[in-house]
């Protein structure tokens, strides 16, 4: 699907269904929902005075205009109420609208700038959230149905239509910036939810070649022997028991002039997670092919970082591999050496994601990274703390956390920073190696956080953990059932935001 900006009459509009707004409470229709009422002899007010048309948000009356007017079908959606209406709603709305109007005879949707009108909302803004919310509504995975997205309802085109000439370029730019951000989403939420044996750790650093060739990025991967020669033992330990050879990738982009990154985004690459030798039970083990979430949302980040251009250096890194029983795979209480020195105690080799990480953090720090935010489905605590509405947030740096909270409001993006008081540090203490990677005393979501915190040392460091958002059971908004795409727009808007960040 094309989404563009026109400019043009929303009344004279020859697209397959067109679409106004009315707020909740609004008895008498105004601006582009007023034009279109008037065109139609009055339709929509007799419909709210019949109380059909109520404004709710969530509320679709479908119209067919019986050629008043060059389009033959009217949406009028609500908005609920106008005090509560904001950018995260016209994402949402935008996202609902395409999945509504997803029919047989509608290939092309023609709207409004929702919230651009009496809504006081900034229309570039409004622009950018309806692209996003179209584009990320669109999204299905049928790729491996027997009938595939050629088979199904789709729309060509969904066009923002608007009259004010001086508004056309800002808001052209913002909904291509959408664009951008929306597709490097679906391409995240495309890998996390391919099945592990149609994506392996090989499979997924092909994908990440081909997507950094297209957009001209740096790339790079280390195979088992290269990473043998860093002393990445605590990578290579998860690696033991698959027949798969691991991967670590390298996404680098270049805006500035200099070495280091102004940014590292390190994401968590497990292409499926058994549990190993502590195995997972059976039940909704499936899901766990969604494991590598972390790094794929880090390799899309970087797709829209080379389209959007920022002057400022930032790199991925993606640690992958699976974590499989085996005759070699790693045992509760081994003890293994991490890249920077440090041995680990294995006590739980479900405990794998973290083990991943501490490599791939230590690399960026090598590679000269002044921020590092690393993301990955790390801990099943973490939908226990906050359920499947918000991802933590924990930190060495406030002033880098606030910026990624930041960069996750402009997102539409929910977050809970949790505490890394020092007390927590007891919780990972080994008896016979330097740290253990679990713990039986709770707060598994900060003892995970707590882990990963000597690999970075003094640089500034976030680290999310988006088990609790990674895969979601239905479509609510702009986010999908089955891989969500949370986090990916985040870090793309962080990576924005981090203009002159080096050292």
């Amino acid at each position: 699907m094309e989404v563009r900006v026109e400019a043009g009459d929303i009344t004279k509009s020859h697209a397959d269904a067109i679409v106004v707004n009315l707020f909740e409470g609004v008895t008498v229709p105004g601006g582009a929902t007023g034009a279109v009422d008037a065109a139609l002899g009055g339709t929509i007010s007799q419909l709210i005075g019949q109380g059909d048309i109520r404004g709710k948000s969530g509320e679709y009356t479908l119209i067919h205009t019986s050629g008043k007017i060059p389009s033959p079908r009217v949406l009028v959606v609500g908005l609920g109420k106008q005090s509560a209406f904001d950018v995260d709603a016209i994402r949402n709305l935008a996202a609902g609208l395409v999945r509504y109007l997803r029919k047989p005879g509608i290939k092309t949707v023609a709207t409004i700038a929702h919230g651009a009108g009496i809504g006081g909302l900034d229309p570039a803004a409004c622009a950018q959230a309806i692209a996003e919310g179209a584009l990320l509504g669109e999204y299905r995975f049928t790729k491996h149905k027997s009938k595939g997205n050629d088979d199904l309802d789709v729309l060509d085109f969904f066009v923002i239509l608007e009259a004010g000439a001086a508004k056309l370029a800002a808001m052209t730019a913002a909904a291509d910036r959408g664009a951008i951000l929306a597709r490097a989403t679906n391409f995240a939420r495309d890998l996390a939810n391919e099945p592990s044996n149609h994506l392996t750790p090989t499979d997924l650093a092909t994908r990440a070649g081909e997507m950094s060739k297209n957009a001209g990025l740096e790339f790079e991967v280390l195979e088992r022997a290269d990473m043998e020669r860093k002393g990445m033992g605590s990578l290579l330990s998860v690696a033991k028991g698959s027949a798969q050879p691991p991967k670590l990738v390298r996404i680098s982009y270049r805006g500035r002039p200099g070495e280091g990154y102004d940014l590292a985004m390190v994401g968590k690459g497990i292409t499926f997670d058994t549990g190993g030798i502590s195995i997972k039970p059976a039940a909704n083990m499936e899901a766990m092919k969604a494991d590598m979430t972390g790094a794929a949302s880090v390799i899309a980040a970087m797709q829209a970082v080379a389209a959007l251009k920022p002057k400022s250096n930032i790199m991925a890194i993606a640690p992958c591999t699976e974590n499989m029983p085996g005759g070699n795979a790693s045992k509760p209480g081994d003890v293994v050496t991490a890249m920077n020195g440090r041995t680990i105690e294995i006590i739980n080799t479900d405990a794998e994601g973290r083990l991943v990480l501490a490599d791939g953090l230590c690399y960026a720090v090598e590679l000269g990274a002044t921020h590092i935010v690393d993301v990955a489905t790390l801990t099943g605590a973490a939908t226990h703390v906050l359920g499947d509405t918000a991802y933590a947030v924990m930190t060495n740096n406030d002033e880098l956390a606030g910026r990624v909270e930041a960069a996750a409001v402009l997102s539409g993006e929910k977050t809970w920073r949790l505490p890394m008081w020092k007390e927590y540090d007891e919780y990972i203490k080994s008896d016979v190696a330097d740290l253990k990677n679990s713990t039986t005393r709770g707060a598994g979501v900060i003892a995970a956080a707590k882990f990963l915190e000597p690999f970075v040392g003094d640089t500034p460091w976030v680290h999310l953990d988006i088990a609790s958002v990674d895969m979601m059971a239905s479509e609510k908004g702009w986010i999908s059932k089955g891989a969500s795409g949370y986090s990916v727009r985040t870090l793309i808007n962080l990576a924005l935001a981090m203009v002159g960040q080096g050292r």
